[in-house]
């Protein structure tokens, strides 16, 4: 799975939910959840 970063936790979660997503300007990211404090998390690139 995915790491992400979460700015609630201020640690590094897998991401729970993951969905692979395309930004505005075409670059690859992906979005989700972090287990923990269901807060949105999103890592760019991957």
């Amino acid at each position: 799975m995915t790491e992400a970063y979460c700015v609630k936790c201020k640690k590094k979660v897998e991401i729970k939910g993951a969905e692979k997503i395309t930004m505005k300007n075409g670059k690859p990211a992906t979005k989700g959840t972090c287990p923990d404090c269901s807060t949105k998390v999103f890592r760019i690139g991957a």
